[in-house]
């Protein structure tokens, strides 16, 4: 049995291009929507941004032409972030007891029979 694709031409008709073109243009428009919304978001923060601190009365930083914070204060400001919320230990008590523990010796842990020579 063969298991090979065949593309018949013959088969496609006018329904098939139909939903493909329609379907392409669906998408297209979608991701068309997509970067005007991804385009305007900075305006629109900084629209809201300014109305609030007309609000509280520092109008000569809302007409500042610059709102925007440098990346490195962004990316500092996410790593603080990032490292407080990801604690992964718990909280330990303050008392620490230290037991010295004797181990005979093995010759299994011993790190000289591990070693070789190099082969020259």
């Amino acid at each position: 049995m063969n298991n090979y694709f065949l593309l018949d031409i013959n088969a496609i008709n006018s329904e098939n291009i139909i939903i493909a073109l329609v379907g392409y243009v669906i998408v297209f428009l979608a991701l068309l929507l997509l970067y005007f919304v991804f385009y305007n978001i900075p305006k629109i923060i900084n629209f809201q941004v300014r109305a609030r601190l007309r609000k509280k009365g520092k109008t000569e930083c809302a007409d500042a032409d610059d709102l925007n914070i440098p990346g490195t204060v962004n990316a500092a400001i996410a790593m603080a972030i990032h490292l407080y919320l990801n604690e992964l230990h718990d909280e330990e008590e303050t008392v620490m007891t230290i037991k010295k523990v004797s181990k005979t010796y093995s010759p299994w842990s011993s790190k000289i029979y591990g070693m070789q020579m190099p082969i020259r």
